[in-house]
């Protein structure tokens, strides 16, 4: 069964132009700091997933683009990297804390900003227009994804 997901990315970290400029398209979704979406990437994505690419911490924030999960999940090799800003000095590498999991940029679509999705009566319960979530990656329904899939691309 296919899964659906928006994944946050700040732009200057790396943006879908970025990500479809990468090797084969992919990237490795380091940084991921928060056990919730860890969870998700570990417990639950797949390969072939869908994924909205969600440009967040800028200027307009909103989804950017489409991709897919390309890897299983993995451990984040910046929880082990003192020179990293995601150095996690209490993980382990026998048991490694943080996972990412590969994502590969489909397309970059015109950008879908906040208040299109919160004028849209169909995303009403769109985890990402809950007040207060903050979360960096979250579920989206098949009929979500649909919805946003025909605002993006006609």
């Amino acid at each position: 069964m296919t899964h659906y997901w928006l994944m946050k990315s700040e732009p200057k970290e790396c943006s879908i132009d970025d990500a479809l400029a990468a090797p084969r398209r992919t990237v490795p979704w380091v940084g991921v700091r928060n056990f919730q979406a860890r969870n998700f990437m570990r417990d639950t994505m797949q390969v072939g997933d869908g994924v909205l690419f969600y440009h967040s911490s800028c200027a307009e924030p909103g989804i950017a683009g489409l991709a897919q999960v390309a890897s299983k999940s993995k451990p984040d090799p910046t929880q082990f990297d003192p020179q990293s800003a995601y150095f996690d000095p209490t993980a382990k590498a026998s048991e490694p804390r943080w996972m990412l999991v590969d994502v590969k940029a489909l397309k970059k679509t015109r950008l879908l900003n906040l208040p299109e999705l919160r004028a849209t009566p169909n995303l009403a319960d769109m985890l990402l227009l809950k007040k207060g979530n903050r979360l960096s990656i979250s579920p989206v329904s098949e009929g979500q994804w649909r919805v946003i899939r025909r605002l993006l691309l006609g």
